[in-house]
């Protein structure tokens, strides 16, 4: 069982990310097509199982990491097209932007960034549960 103030963090982060992959399936939604069986955005279960964006998050204690524990995040494009890693790239960019501007209306008593570590972003700060 999850503490419950870990839980309230995580459903605040996670109402985040969908409003941005509602953002991004209007705007880029038809880019790519879907892979076969792929609901459209909309018509799955999460936001994360249907539309063209899949944008995965998750904690990692950061032990190998310059910046330390944060959450990362990847955007990936459910279709078979080959999606040049530039076009990714301009994708997770306005994610990245889009949370820096959220983040702070979420959770106003934190001080968060969201920075590049290695190959992903990743939300760092005061992840305290305090």
């Amino acid at each position: 069982m999850k503490n419950p103030l870990l839980q309230q963090w995580e459903d605040k982060l996670n109402d985040i990310f969908e409003e941005i992959d509602k953002k991004l399936e209007k705007e880029y939604g038809d880019a790519h097509p879907l892979k076969p069986g792929r609901p459209k955005a909309g018509e799955g279960i999460t936001h994360d199982t249907d539309g063209l964006f899949e944008i995965g998050v998750l904690f990692t204690p950061g032990f190998t990491s310059s910046y330390g524990p944060g959450y990362v995040f990847r955007v990936r494009l459910a279709t078979f097209n080959k999606v040049p890693p530039e076009e990714i790239k301009m994708y997770e960019d306005k994610v990245a932007r889009m949370l820096e501007e959220k983040l702070p209306e979420a959770f106003p008593e934190r001080d968060l960034r969201v920075v590049r570590d290695g190959k992903m972003y990743k939300i760092i700060g005061d992840l305290g549960l305090n």
